[in-house]
């Protein structure tokens, strides 16, 4: 069984997702380094020039979501851009990225905040997260006829764990069932695949991702929570400086509407986007 002081390391495991961390983990080359600005915070910039620079990531509902056709961007994460830009006065400015260039877009200096990030201790080293967004936790769609009630079924040679490679489900794996068959594949989709063609007992995912995988094919298995329940914080990373004025600002922002439970009506709002409605949330997930 999975010990608390287990669960406390697992804060650190990346999320949103399906996203993977090593990337944005590197140290930043010189070429890059030269970017930024020799002087001036986040903050004051953000009030001179009215621009609020973010990113997106395409495919990643219900985080971010592209319109082919008119370029419009939506998905929680966006929301909470919006608001944000409004907050402060500015004007919002949408660029793409991956998850794995997000940290070195910070440190660059091409964009101000990345929502969507889990603070990672190897992020933590080159960037600073904001306080927590959410809490993500981590689910299972199994084949039919199992459903256990605790991770510690689970920890067995005879189970089967489909992860994608290197994500945060990966490490997970790893973390909480060494004992488990280890079933790695190279995307998500491709892990969700093996459930159903049945080279895997289960799948694990973020609640995030699980309740879109399982809404668009209600055929891969039904999502199970084995206890205890074992939750990841999702952030916003923005860029080290030393003035800690902007993330500050954000801070009192996201609590403000986190208290009210605007941030929980952006999530529900988006996975409706995808088709998530909230009758669809099992009881005991909680964003």
């Amino acid at each position: 069984m999975v010990s608390r002081r287990d669960f406390a390391g697992l804060v650190g495991i990346a999320a949103a997702g399906t996203a993977v961390a090593g990337a944005g983990a590197l140290a930043l080359p010189a070429s890059a380094q030269a970017q930024q600005p020799a002087a001036g915070s986040t903050f004051d910039r953000i009030r001179s020039t009215k621009k609020l620079r973010v990113a997106g990531i395409v495919g990643t509902e219900p985080y971010y979501h592209k319109d082919i056709a008119t370029g419009e961007w939506s998905g929680f994460c966006m929301s909470m851009a919006r608001d944000l830009a409004k907050s402060l006065e500015a004007e919002l400015e949408i660029s793409e990225t991956t998850w794995g260039n997000a940290v070195l877009d910070l440190q660059a200096n091409k964009i101000d905040i990345m929502f969507g990030l889990s603070p990672t201790p190897s992020r933590a080293l080159v960037v600073e997260f904001t306080r927590p967004i959410m809490q993500n936790t981590f689910t299972i769609i199994t084949k039919k006829g199992l459903e256990p009630k605790k991770w510690e079924e689970l920890n067995k040679p005879d189970i089967r764990v489909a992860v994608d490679i290197g994500s945060t489900h990966d490490l997970f794996a790893r973390r909480v069932l060494p004992n488990a068959t280890l079933v790695a594949l190279k995307t998500p989709d491709d892990a969700t695949l093996a459930v159903q063609t049945g080279r895997a007992d289960l799948v694990i995912q973020v609640a995030m991702l699980s309740l879109v995988t399982v809404k668009k094919n209600p055929n891969v298995g039904k999502i199970v929570i084995p206890g205890p329940a074992i939750r990841q914080p999702t952030c916003a990373g923005v860029r080290a400086e030393d003035s800690a004025r902007f993330r500050t600002f954000v801070d009192n922002w996201l609590e403000y509407n986190r208290s009210s439970g605007v941030v929980a009506d952006w999530i529900t709002s988006s996975l409706e986007l995808v088709g998530v409605r909230k009758e669809d949330i099992p009881s005991e997930l909680q964003f």
